[in-house]
């Protein structure tokens, strides 16, 4: 009787270790591709909110759709809603959402739950996009905005040479053009209480749950006024491993910077003047050169 050849230990061993080399090697393609994969998802669904943000415009005489995620703004004749709405704040289920009748002013543009959340969004918030700040927001970030001419009126922005920094028209986008100026941003969270909150007088990053985000490679995905969107890699260090802190909130984590950031390289810098530049059309403050 022939005698069956078996596997020695030392050739199960080889075996094994091949095996694990390749699994080391393909992992983090396949982890790239899902990546390539959900950022085209998002890029879609910004396009999509941004054609909205452009109808919604045009359907009422150029005049843009309140940024503010949730809130509700004092206007001429009444109360300005969100875009977004309250119904999207963290719902007890999708049902309970999509039946909420407190959506925002886009819902009837886009009555798809799945468009206002980016498949790499942190686990239990169902919307992850917001408006940039001069993307007619709050009124609040210092140097923007022109006094109220009345007190039950949202406030415009301000006009340097033919930028407008603040927009509360399409009209208001003439330099930098459309294609230059940023509309929504995939925080990958749900917006704290309004919209992703810039600096334009201060060379640095503000506090709170506006974390420059990283979720897609160390980069993030924003749309422009002309409808395109687009994904940023960032280039500095720093913007990826300032450091953030996750802390509790509706029974979900939320990121946070505890406290403001001024990049300290030339990279850092140039990350946080980009997207102020997107934001605001340009810069409130002299730029210096670092070391």
């Amino acid at each position: 009787m022939k005698r069956q050849k078996a596997f020695t230990l030392i050739e199960l061993l080889v075996v094994i270790a091949i095996i694990a080399l390749l699994m080391a090697i393909l992992m983090p393609v396949a982890s790239a591709a899902r990546e390539r994969g959900q950022r085209a998802v998002c890029l879609s669904n910004l396009r999509q909110l941004t054609l909205a943000w452009i109808q919604y415009a045009d359907d009422h005489d150029g005049k843009l759709v309140y940024g503010s995620a949730f809130s509700w703004a004092s206007g001429h004749g009444g109360y300005l809603q969100g875009w977004l709405g309250r119904a999207f704040s963290f719902p007890e289920s999708r049902s309970s959402l999509f039946f909420n009748p407190d959506k925002g002013t886009l819902w009837p543009y886009i009555r798809d739950i799945d468009f206002y959340r980016c498949p790499r969004g942190r686990a239990g918030h169902v919307v992850t996009y917001t408006t940039v700040c001069a993307a007619n927001g709050i009124d609040g970030v210092e140097g923007t905005f022109e006094p109220r001419a009345r007190p039950d009126l949202v406030r415009a922005g301000k006009r340097v040479g033919s930028t407008v920094l603040k927009l509360t028209r399409l009209t208001d986008i003439i330099s930098p053009g459309a294609g230059q100026r940023a509309v929504f941003i995939d925080m990958g969270q749900t917006p704290f209480s309004g919209d992703f909150f810039v600096y334009y007088l201060y060379p640095k990053w503000a506090k709170g749950s506006s974390v420059t985000p990283i979720r897609h490679a160390e980069g993030v995905t924003l749309s422009m006024a002309d409808g395109h969107a687009e994904y940023w890699k960032w280039k500095g260090r720093e913007t990826v491993e300032m450091p953030r802190n996750l802390v509790p909130s509706h029974g979900v984590f939320y990121e946070v910077l505890e406290a403001t950031y001024e990049p300290q390289t030339e990279d850092g810098l140039y990350d946080l003047q980009r997207l102020q530049r997107a934001t605001w059309g340009r810069l409130g403050y002299a730029v210096e050169h670092r070391p």
